[in-house]
């Protein structure tokens, strides 16, 4: 049975609200959740980037069954993995096992303002060798660790929960889909791209989860919802390569000002019908992922969003799939 979760999207909510939406998606029968991790934005229309871990920690607080999710953190950049290995001990623990570890290589937009930027190929270097730190540190080791990319001196985890989050690696090609299926408990994207989930299960992903996201956009105006995913999440559709590339708020934003609402119409569900909705997710479900969070587009849209999701929505979703 394919699971329905809702996404925190720390770009166009305040801290306070994104917990309190959590709350109320727990409310409405969402089967789990994820949380972005951002610095920035990705256009200036969302307005938000508070700190992904506090808000999570709050969540972890306020809630109650809901699972929680990291989608996805950087490892090597803004963070050490040494020091992502402590918050996700820390949230599983906080969270009393409802914690996930998602993880990915990162994107120019939110790691640029440590450093600079280095190619694709040297990003999945990181990656692999941070994901190697932080599960030996989750797994009880004392660590010294010298690598190619980081150092660990005398590290352990002093408060580390008796089952470590599961983690997982987002995918986008050949050599991150074999990072994910040798090393993580689970896959995540944000295509229905079957050949990414076939590639992950030649590495050692075969019969492990698989979690997709998906951008939706409800209101009972449709042409008012179109509007909105057109103003906050053109940029969706540019396609990871490039997303990972682009450094700025005014850079997303010159690189899709040719963008028009009737384009963002086709990718992503807007309105109030059901059935669109439900054909996005099974894109999604078709392609091999069991698990699918939604996007609603816009912060502020996101109550009304919930209490049509818990009526209407959610329901559709379970009886199609």
């Amino acid at each position: 049975m394919v699971r329905i979760g809702y996404t925190m999207m720390t770009e166009q909510a305040g801290p306070r609200d994104l917990v309190e939406h959590l709350v109320g998606a727990e409310r409405a029968g969402f089967d789990f959740s994820v949380t972005s991790d951002h610095f920035s934005p990705w256009l200036d229309a969302q307005g938000h980037a508070p700190y992904a871990w506090s808000v999570l920690g709050a969540a972890a607080n306020a809630t109650r069954s809901i699972p929680l999710m990291s989608y996805v953190t950087c490892p090597t950049f803004r963070y050490h993995p040494a020091v992502i290995a402590q918050k996700a001990a820390t949230l599983q623990l906080l969270s009393e096992g409802r914690f996930r570890l998602g993880l990915g290589s990162g994107e120019n937009l939110n790691e640029h303002v440590v450093g600079p930027w280095p190619t694709a190929a040297v990003r999945l270097e990181k990656l692999e060798e941070a994901v190697g730190i932080i599960k030996a540190l989750l797994a009880g080791e004392e660590l010294d660790h010298a690598g190619r990319h980081f150092d660990v001196r005398g590290a352990k985890l002093w408060d580390r929960p008796d089952t470590p989050p599961p983690l997982g690696v987002a995918v986008s090609g050949e050599r991150s889909c074999a990072i994910a299926g040798r090393l993580a408990d689970l896959v995540i994207a944000t295509e229905p791209d079957r050949q990414l989930l076939d590639t992950f299960d030649q590495h050692g992903g075969a019969g492990k989860p698989r979690v997709g996201q998906i951008p939706v956009c409800y209101d009972t105006d449709r042409e008012a919802a179109v509007d909105r995913a057109h103003d906050q999440f053109r940029w969706f559709g540019s396609g990871w390569k490039v997303n990972a590339e682009i450094p700025t708020t005014d850079g997303f934003a010159g690189a899709t000002q040719f963008v028009r609402p009737e384009d963002v119409a086709r990718s992503i569900p807007c309105g109030s019908d059901p059935e669109p909705f439900v054909e996005a997710v099974r894109s999604y479900a078709d392609a091999g992922f069991d698990e699918i969070a939604l996007i609603q587009i816009g912060g502020e849209h996101q109550e009304p969003f919930l209490r049509w999701s818990e009526k209407s929505l959610l329901p559709a979703l379970r009886d199609a799939l």
